[in-house]
């Protein structure tokens, strides 16, 4: 076994590069084009059954099919990268996702464009993690709070702008076929990625080799999150009546797979997931928590808002998904803004981020009930805006304060490990938000209360995700984003790579 400090490149300086900035852009605009992916598709859902002649439940796996796997490979895809080189994970997996976008795009049937939604997820999944790993290698301190503003921008646009893109797209190319381009346009962009990070993205060295990959470990983290997903992906179907028993499934496993991950530690072995990630890193676990929690809120409002705005409103997906850009501009805006205050100001920008984006979307919940349906989208306007600005205060520091204290050596499992927690969130508050605004909307006959409702369950999630940021505020000694972005270098976090 090699240790990860004698591995360390000789010729790859932290902060150094002259291409980190460009490489950046590129592998950002990658990970624009997948977590794209996710809201895309969801405008395309009539398109597709009329195009394959099938129902809205078959076409179901066609959407919760990408997120499922996407999921799945998180932690794996940031364990690769960590062992034989992002720039090399993020080439070969980017490739494949290009290839199973076109797979997708040309599929004949139902089944085969579920296949390969399964495998473009499973693909997207191992390109994610490099982003994050690929930010803790070249940049140190303010740059790199500078630079995960930039991520959280680009998780935020990704999100907010899946169902315009997709609207154009579909009102451009047309049915019966007009779902295709949805996939296919990821052609021409994604050829476009690889070139340019071929070009500008550097190398990094391996850190280990195929013998010490823990493919037990990813197998029984892969079957713990499967059961966990799988439910809540599938709950437009019936999937959490059908499926509940998977949750208690998912216990077994877990504890199994924790109790793995133990023993290679004690055995000299490297680990998927180290577990002093959560034990011996500062900001980590809490970070983490924060996160997850505060997904569950932001992502589970998007399908609410598609539902309302298309079935309530009669608005187009194309007028849907403008209608929600205020949030998308201000989201914008502030995650770049974020991750330069982030340094100075540390856990206080996502403490203020989460409390805007609180007034926000309670501020929505109440103009729903309260405003003619005529004038409701105008009425939106600024409160989406005071959210989008909120919520791109809240993604890119917390990525910066959850990850400044993880070794670059484990840099890109952490960011999987910390993305598999956001993805578990997205899905269940997803199927929690949409859960109550069907049952609000059937008790009282109205889509509205049931909107308002909706919004104001993603308010609670939004205030304890608050309320886990004033405590690791309160509580914390030596704030990591006070000025002093970091490695935590610690002989006990260094395990053989």
């Amino acid at each position: 076994m090699v240790s990860r400090s004698a591995t360390e490149p000789t010729d790859y300086e932290p902060g150094a590069d002259p291409r980190r900035w460009r490489a950046l852009v590129v592998t950002l605009a990658g990970g624009f084009m997948i977590l794209l992916d996710v809201s895309i598709v969801t405008v395309a859902i009539p398109s597709i059954q009329e195009g394959l002649g099938t129902s809205a439940s078959g076409v179901q796996w066609v959407v919760s099919g990408y997120p499922l796997t996407f999921g799945l490979a998180l932690v794996a895809g940031g364990r690769l990268g960590d062992a034989f080189g992002r720039r090399n994970m993020y080439l070969i997996a980017l490739t494949g996702f290009v290839a199973t976008s076109v797979f997708a795009g040309l599929a004949p049937t139902l089944t085969w464009l579920i296949v390969a939604r399964l495998l473009q997820g499973l693909v997207a999944g191992l390109v994610t993690p490099q982003n994050g790993g690929l930010i803790q290698d070249l940049f140190r301190g303010a740059e790199r709070g500078r630079a995960f503003g930039l991520l959280g921008a680009t998780i935020g646009l990704s999100t907010a702008l899946g169902p315009v893109v997709g609207g154009f797209i579909l009102g451009v190319a047309g049915e019966p076929d007009g779902w295709r381009w949805v996939f296919l346009v990821n052609l021409p962009f994604g050829l476009l990625t690889l070139v340019l990070a071929l070009l500008l993205v550097p190398r990094t060295p391996p850190r280990t080799t195929s013998a010490d990959l823990d493919l037990f470990g990813a197998l029984l983290l892969g079957l713990t999150v499967l059961c966990v997903l799988l439910p809540v992906v599938q709950s437009e179907a019936g999937g959490i009546r059908r499926f509940w028993w998977l949750f208690l499934v998912a216990v077994p496993f877990g504890w199994a797979f924790l109790r793995w991950e133990h023993r290679r530690v004690r055995t000299g072995r490297a680990p998927l997931v180290d577990m002093r990630l959560f034990t011996a890193t500062r900001g980590y676990p809490s970070g983490a928590t924060l996160a997850a929690v505060y997904f569950c809120g932001f992502s589970g409002i998007w399908l609410v808002f598609a539902v309302y705005f298309q079935s309530g409103l009669g608005l187009s997906a194309l007028e849907s998904g403008l209608a929600v850009t205020p949030f998308s501009l201000g989201s914008a805006v502030s995650a770049w803004l974020a991750g330069r205050l982030v340094e100075r100001w540390g856990r206080l920008v996502t403490v203020t981020g989460l409390s805007l984006i609180a007034v926000g979307l309670g501020t929505v919940a109440l103009v729903a009930v309260l405003v003619p349906a005529e004038h409701l989208i105008l009425a939106l306007v600024l409160p989406l805006l005071v959210a989008g600005v909120g919520g791109g205060a809240v993604i890119s520091p917390n990525t910066t304060l959850t990850l400044a204290c993880v070794p670059s050596g484990m840099s890109g499992v952490a960011s999987g490990v910390l993305q598999t927690g956001q993805r578990i969130g997205t899905a269940v508050g997803t199927a929690a938000l949409a859960a109550v605004f069907h049952a609000v909307s059937a008790a009282f006959a109205s889509q509205a209360t049931g909107f308002s409702f909706a919004m104001l369950g993603a308010v609670v999630l939004i205030l304890i995700a608050l309320g886990l940021a004033l405590a690791e505020r309160r509580g914390q000694i030596g704030n990591p984003g006070n000025g002093e972005l970091e490695n935590f270098s610690s002989t006990s976090m260094t395990s053989s790579q």
